[in-house]
Formats: C-alpha cells, sequence, structure tokens
C-alpha cells in the first residue's frame, strides 16, 4: 500500500457517492481545490484530515483500506444503525443476516 493507493481510493469513493472534488473540498472547509491536490499526487492529507474524509464519506477508516468490497458504505450504515438496537433486535439481525448469507 502507497500513496497511490490512498489517492486512488477516495477518487473511487468519491465518485460512487457521486460528489466532485469540489463540493468534497468545500464540504471539508478547504480551497475548492484541496481534493485535487491529493488525487493529482501534490501531496496527502494529515492523519486529522484523513478521518475528516472517512467522516464525510460516511466510512470507517477500516473500510477505508478494505478495497475488496465496494460495500463498505453499507457496512458502516448498518454498523451504525445496529448500535442502536435492542440486544433482541439484534440478535434478530444476525439470525438473518446468517439466513441470508447461506442462500
Amino acid at each position: 500500500m502507497d500513496a497511490n493507493f490512498i489517492r486512488e481510493r477516495i477518487t473511487q469513493l468519491r465518485i460512487q457517492k457521486n460528489i466532485s472534488e469540489h463540493q468534497m473540498s468545500q464540504a471539508l472547509g478547504h480551497a475548492k481545490s484541496y481534493i485535487h491536490g491529493i488525487t493529482s499526487g501534490r501531496t496527502l492529507p494529515s492523519m486529522t484530515e484523513f478521518l475528516a474524509i472517512c467522516d464525510y464519506l460516511e466510512i470507517t477508516p477500516q473500510n477505508f483500506f478494505d478495497d475488496s468490497t465496494d460495500k463498505g458504505i453499507l457496512l458502516t450504515k448498518l454498523d451504525s444503525s445496529a448500535r442502536q438496537l435492542s440486544e433482541r433486535d439484534l440478535l434478530f439481525v444476525v439470525e438473518l443476516a446468517e439466513r441470508l448469507a447461506k442462500s
């Protein structure tokens, strides 16, 4: 894994969410060319900015680095929703997911 992975992954995730570099830069509180600077290879985000990028893209840092699946955003949303469930409902969701995975 190298700097190119980070640049390409930001681009991939941004495109999946149908967000322009300009929109993303402004939403993160930067000049309109901030994301372009990252994706073009001029710079890399700091750790603080990387975490802000993950938050903006609605993924965890783990999902960011796991490019083996495009389900990262959905898994993050599922995790967030599941944390709000009662234990009984959470067990139901786990059982349902296991049953669906088998079919």
